[in-house]
């Protein structure tokens, strides 16, 4: 992110110097030939096509090259204060009132340096400006102006401070805001740093948990069959029933288990599942149906693809999470809408609920934000927008006019693929 700001910034530097460069042509053509003051027009004007040469070179850079260091910012800043060194010398000297353009440069090398490269080209135009007082090529004034010098000397000094006043606000305000986009997105990484490792701790915690589990998962399934053929369990139908009621919901505690330790890269016996994105959604609203037993599920799919993708489980519990949430707060209906936006699959998940609090709004996604008191409560839109969010997809959330929430889910196909990789 900072090779880009530097990059913006750059690119401000030659806006500047076409403006430094116009700003020089005219000046030279008022003093030369209104005012009659003999210029070196060869001199100065090769100076003004080697700025031309160099802007058109940091332009052709800015084009090949992605980033922009340090050193090369430096180096810039450096040239401009040597060219102004140069004008100075053909033009009075230390006595040009366009001596304190230096303070521009130094302005801007303060604003987009490193404090060393800072501090040196701060010693470089202190020198620039030391030997341009006993050095320079005194200027030829015609007998009309001789008398005038001082007042001459004042108006320059004021042209000189409205040119660089002019000049800082405007560039130093773009490059502030070019810092400030800077640090915003640093903080956004870090805050997403933090959210991955906070997702890395729920998968071991998770992942530790389902080992747990499976061993008196395992007895318990003993236990219940051995029960199932005892003659008192035979001879009661209510108690049959209910035995294979609990024989069916230890198998679900199975699979979800099962399901967490493959998601989680420890079970991969089973092979990878490759289907098309219509069948896997159709399979999976069929599974959350028969697991969930709604009253009423709307299902529209209008995806008609037969692109080849993976059943990522990771995905499937993060659908199964919005689907949960949006029948817990309206077990009377669901609706559930499938289709594709160019390259991406977009899937909409509504409910006739109270809707989202505003605060919730603001803080969708965030960690522990939860409008049912639970503790622990609102790890589950947190782990959907960051598994969607790691597949390039994104989570948008908002109320229904008509009453009730809507939860969006914007996935990009390339990476459920059958042929990409989306893992990190």
């Amino acid at each position: 992110m900072r090779d880009t700001t530097d990059k913006k910034n750059l690119f401000l530097l030659v806006q500047l110097r076409w403006l430094a460069v116009a700003g020089q042509v005219v000046t030279i053509l008022i003093v030369h030939y209104q005012m009659g003051i003999t210029l070196p027009l060869d001199q100065m004007g090769a100076v003004i096509l080697f700025l031309v040469a160099l802007n058109i070179a940091s332009v052709l850079h800015l084009r090949r090259q992605t980033s922009v260091s340090n050193t090369q910012l430096f180096l810039e800043l450096l040239i401009d204060v040597s060219a102004l060194t140069v004008q100075l010398y053909l033009s009075g000297g230390a006595s040009n009132p366009f001596i304190s353009l230096y303070l521009l440069q130094i302005t801007l090398g303060a604003v987009l340096l490193e404090a060393w490269s800072a501090w040196a080209l701060v010693l470089v135009a202190t020198a620039c400006f030391t030997f341009l007082i006993g050095a320079y090529r005194p200027l030829a004034l015609p007998p009309g102006l001789e008398g005038l010098l001082l007042g001459l000397h004042i108006q320059g000094m004021f042209l000189c401070f409205v040119l660089t006043a002019s000049l800082i606000v405007p560039f130093i305000t773009q490059i502030t805001r070019n810092l400030r986009a800077r640090d915003a997105h640093l903080a956004d990484l870090r805050q997403r740093s933090m959210e991955e490792d906070h997702i890395v701790r729920l998968g071991l915690l998770a992942s530790g948990a389902a080992h747990e589990l499976g061993t008196p998962l395992a007895t318990l399934s003993v236990i219940v069959n051995d029960w199932r053929r005892m003659p008192v369990v035979k001879g009661d139908p209510d108690m049959a029933e209910d035995i294979a009621e609990m024989q069916n919901q230890i198998n679900r505690c199975k699979a979800i288990v099962s399901g967490i330790l493959l998601s989680s890269g420890e079970a991969r016996g089973e092979g990878t599942l490759r289907t098309t994105v219509t069948a896997f959604l159709d399979d999976l609203v069929a599974e959350w149906k028969d697991s969930r037993s709604p009253a009423c599920v709307d299902y529209d799919n209008s995806v008609r693809s037969r692109e080849g993708i993976i059943s990522d489980l990771a995905l499937k519990q993060v659908i199964f999470n919005v689907l949960d949430n949006a029948l817990e707060v309206s077990p009377g209906w669901v609706g559930i809408a499938a289709g594709r936006q160019g390259d991406s699959l977009v899937l909409t998940v509504n409910d006739a609920g109270p809707g989202f609090e505003e605060r919730m709004l603001a803080e969708f996604g965030k960690p522990y934000r939860s409008s049912k008191g639970r503790p622990g409560g609102g790890l589950g839109l947190f782990l959907v927008v960051n598994v969607v969010r790691k597949l390039g997809g994104s989570v948008a959330a908002r109320n229904r006019p008509s009453g009730g929430a809507s939860v969006t889910m914007t996935l990009p196909l390339a990476a459920l693929s059958a042929g990409e990789s989306h893992g990190d």
